[in-house]
C-alpha cells in the first residue's frame, strides 16, 4: 500500500506554473487552474500544434551516435512542433551548472537555443541523473524548468507529466537515495566541492548503482501500480499520464474510480531515439 504523503512531500508535487503567470493548484481543490498550451489566447509562433515528449537521452560525449541523432531530431522533427518536453535524464549526469562551459554541453545548449529562437517552446524536468540542472543552464538554453510532476492541458485533455522514478516505490533502496540527493542541504554541500571532485564522486555512485541494479528484479525497478493510482487520484484523474525513467516504452490503459486514462511510458535513447507525438488526433509513439 502507498503511504499517504505528508504536507511537505505533497508541496513538492505541486505543478510549477509560475513561469506562465499562473498560480499553483492544490490537488485537493475541486477547480484546478491548468495551463492550456493549445489556447488561441497564447501566441502561436511554431508551425504546428504538435507537442513532443522525450526522456532518458543520457547524452554524453562517449556516445556520439546518440548525440548526432538528437541534434538531427532538434533540427528536423522538433523544428515542426509547437513545444518539446524533456521529462528527465537529458544528460548521463550533471555535476552542476558550473560545468556549463564544457564543449559538449555548449554544443547541446546551442542546439536548444537555436530551436527556441524559431518559436518552439522548450520545457525540461529533472530526472534521476540531472537533478542538479539549475537556472544558469536553462537560461543559456532558453528552456523552462518544470516541477515534477506538472499538470498541463493539451488540446483539451489534461496531461500529467513526470519523470517516473518517484513511482518506483518497490525499490526502497533507490527511494532512500533519491530522498537524500534531492535534499537541498545535501545538494548545497555537494556543490560546494570542486567540479573535479564532484565528477569523481558521480562516477563512483554510478558504478555502485549499476552493481546494485544487476541484482534487482525487473519488477522492483518498474513503477508500482498503487503509486500510479495514488498520483492520478491526487491530480483528479487526468486523461494522460506521460513519464519516462523505466526505459520500457509502452501504452497502458487504466480504469480507476470510473475514469479511463492512458499512461504513456517514454523510451530511452541508449541505442536509438524515440519520442511521443501528441496532436488534436491523439498521441503516437515514434522510433527514429
Amino acid at each position: 500500500m502507498v503511504q499517504p504523503r505528508d504536507k511537505s512531500e505533497a508541496d513538492s508535487l505541486k505543478p510549477d506554473l509560475s513561469h506562465l503567470g499562473l498560480s499553483h493548484a492544490e490537488p485537493s481543490q475541486p477547480k484546478l487552474q491548468l495551463t492550456d498550451f493549445s489556447s488561441p489566447s497564447l501566441p502561436k509562433t511554431a508551425s504546428s500544434d504538435t507537442y513532443l515528449f522525450i526522456s532518458d537521452l543520457h547524452l554524453c560525449a562517449s556516445r556520439p551516435h546518440i548525440t548526432i541523432a538528437f541534434l538531427d531530431f532538434l533540427e528536423t522533427t522538433a523544428l515542426k512542433a509547437k513545444a518539446l518536453y524533456i521529462l528527465g535524464d537529458l544528460f548521463e549526469y550533471w555535476a552542476g551548472d558550473d560545468d556549463i562551459d564544457d564543449a559538449f554541453h555548449q554544443q547541446i545548449i546551442l542546439a536548444f537555443k537555436t530551436l527556441a529562437n524559431t518559436g518552439v517552446q522548450l520545457f525540461l524536468m529533472h530526472g534521476n541523473r540531472d537533478f542538479l540542472i539549475s537556472q544558469r543552464f536553462c537560461t543559456a538554453a532558453k528552456i523552462t524548468l518544470l516541477n515534477d510532476p506538472t499538470l498541463v492541458v493539451l488540446h483539451g485533455k489534461k496531461a500529467l507529466l513526470c519523470h517516473g522514478d518517484d513511482l518506483c516505490t518497490d525499490d526502497t533502496a533507490y527511494q532512500n537515495f533519491r530522498l537524500q540527493v534531492r535534499d537541498k542541504n545535501w545538494q548545497k554541500e555537494f556543490l560546494s566541492q570542486s567540479l573535479e571532485t564532484r565528477k569523481k564522486q558521480i562516477v563512483s555512485i554510478r558504478t555502485h548503482s549499476e552493481q546494485e541494479k544487476s541484482q534487482k528484479s525487473a519488477q522492483i525497478m518498474d513503477v508500482n501500480s498503487d503509486a500510479v493510482n495514488a498520483l492520478l487520484q491526487a491530480y483528479h484523474y487526468p486523461e494522460l499520464l506521460i513519464h519516462g525513467h523505466t526505459h520500457r516504452p509502452n501504452q497502458h490503459q487504466i480504469q480507476l474510480d470510473g475514469h479511463d486514462m492512458t499512461r504513456w511510458v517514454l523510451g530511452d535513447w541508449y541505442e536509438q531515439g524515440s519520442y511521443l507525438s501528441c496532436d488534436q488526433y491523439g498521441c503516437q509513439d515514434i522510433r527514429l
